[in-house]
């Protein structure tokens, strides 16, 4: 999708396209400040300038997406919002709507499977699809079922996407980013020297910041200068495994298939902090952000039917160490309490001596519910079980 996060936001503000609207910082009401302050009137009616702007930000959020206007200024994902303001002041600025993103993620994904249904979802804003036994799916190479699908999603959400089409996933990731906004491209296998080799090796997905220093200490910085290695160079510098697959990866080769059902790993929520908490000195507001993470993913659990086995924490101090903890109960659960009491025990085995920037919550070891014993299911669903862990707990709160 362009600009996914971004594009969601210029369907409630119209009244911003063109102009450069970077999305991220802290979590909050926009939308009712701004009405509060217009006297109601419908979103889309509130002049330009009474929104936020960027030059004013103060914190240390990062941007999460950026509208090609702000991108224009050297503006990306994951730069920071004050660095994100020296480029470009007069951006405006908006925080992520993630109940509104989620929606028109579920919606977009559905389009493309009414249309061609072996579809893998890689996140909330991309998707292969593998369209070989697609009636007329062919057709110019794939452009015709490409062009059907950009515009199945933009009459059902007035959002645009881009679409690469290529023999593999590899080639079709790289060539999804050729022609954006808006745009079909398309790769096949006699493109490879003039439209991939030229490309930095950081195009190949896998390949990713320490792993292109290390390339580039060896002086390799194309894919074509990655290709005309010699494998027992990069297998000495990598190892067996990476270093054959970026071989066969600079060559254009991908057999991986179009994976249209997996189970997650784990479930988590976390939240970088506007200033540095101290865990006494903080304890009130570090204890409502902590049990409010735990009742975030004990609903993530709900929503998607699984229960956990094991939970953990996340902490990154002032100094941007990063501390985490695990936790393996008895049994399964996705009740917020019991992940809360679980999380707070992991959190007294760590420092709490340096102030902290980020906390987060984590839940693995994940089981669908229906697969659980009865017993257990009564937990997962439930309340928390009695044990003596109150106690505990009362010190975690202590420590908060």
């Amino acid at each position: 999708m362009d600009a996914f996060f971004a594009s969601v936001e210029l369907l409630r503000y119209p009244q911003l396209k063109g102009l450069p609207v970077v999305i991220g910082g802290a979590r909050r009401s926009v939308d009712e400040a701004l009405l509060a302050a217009q006297g109601q009137r419908a979103l889309r009616f509130i002049p330009v300038a009474e929104f936020p702007l960027l030059k004013d930000y103060v914190g240390r959020g990062v941007i999460t997406t950026a509208t090609y206007a702000a991108r224009q200024f050297g503006i990306g994902s994951a730069m920071g919002m004050m660095k994100a303001a020296r480029l470009c002041p007069q951006a405006i600025v908006l925080p992520v709507d993630f109940d509104e993103i989620r929606r028109f993620s579920r919606l977009f994904k559905s389009i493309i499977a009414e249309i061609a249904p072996l579809v893998e979802d890689r996140g909330v804003d991309e998707v292969y699809i593998d369209f070989t036994d697609v009636p007329g799916g062919q057709r110019e190479g794939g452009r015709v079922l490409a062009r059907l699908i950009q515009k199945s999603i933009f009459d059902k959400t007035g959002l645009t996407c881009s679409m690469g089409v290529a023999p593999n996933k590899l080639l079709a990731k790289m060539a999804s980013e050729f022609n954006k906004p808006n745009g079909v491209s398309i790769v096949v296998e006699s493109d490879l020297q003039a439209k991939i080799w030229p490309l930095h090796v950081r195009k190949i997905n896998g390949i990713g910041p320490k792993a292109g220093e290390r390339l580039a200490a060896l002086g390799i910085e194309t894919i074509g200068e990655l290709a005309a290695q010699a494998p027992h160079r990069l297998v000495r510098h990598f190892g067996q495994s990476t270093g054959v697959w970026m071989i066969e990866a600079a060559w254009g080769r991908d057999a991986s298939a179009v994976v249209t059902h997996s189970e997650p790993v784990s479930i988590s929520r976390e939240t970088t902090f506007e200033r540095d908490l101290h865990a006494v000195r903080d304890k009130a507001e570090l204890g409502a952000i902590f049990t409010r993470l735990c009742e975030q993913v004990a609903a993530d659990l709900q929503r998607k039917g699984y229960a956990a086995k094991t939970i953990g924490i996340k902490l990154r101090y002032e100094d941007f160490k990063i501390a985490t903890r695990d936790l393996t109960a008895p049994g399964y659960t996705a009740d917020a309490k019991t992940i809360r009491r679980l999380a707070g025990q992991c959190l007294k085995r760590v420092p709490l001596d340096k102030r902290l920037r980020l906390l987060g919550v984590r839940a693995g070891t994940l089981l669908k519910v229906g697969e659980l014993a009865d017993g257990e299911q009564h937990r997962a669903v439930g309340t928390s079980a009695p044990t003596q862990a109150g106690a505990e707990l009362t010190v975690t709160r202590q420590l908060f």
